[in-house]
């Protein structure tokens, strides 16, 4: 699904320790394509969480795909569990 405008998104390290802020500009049901809004050189994006809501409690894992300069490709794992504690939500 394309979006027209694009949704505001949060891509966020499994362990809290960053989060920045993205556009979703496309989605399927094994990944997605965002828009960076900040840099994300040196991040371990090796696995992370992809926050669709404000709060944190829509979410998907996530591993890098591809980058093209401010956009990225993201893939959903669909293995182990997809569970991110309130605390680090809220970084």
């Amino acid at each position: 699904m394309i979006f027209a405008r694009g949704v505001d998104v949060h891509i966020m390290a499994i362990d809290g320790t960053w989060r920045r802020a993205c556009t979703m500009n496309d989605v399927s049901e094994s990944g997605a394509k965002l828009t960076t809004k900040s840099p994300i050189a040196g991040l371990n994006l090796s696995q992370f969480f992809l926050l669709l809501s404000t709060t944190g409690l829509a979410f998907r894992r996530c591993s890098l795909a591809w980058v093209n300069g401010d956009q990225i490709g993201v893939n959903f794992d669909t293995g182990g569990p997809n569970k991110i504690s309130a605390q680090a939500a809220q970084t």
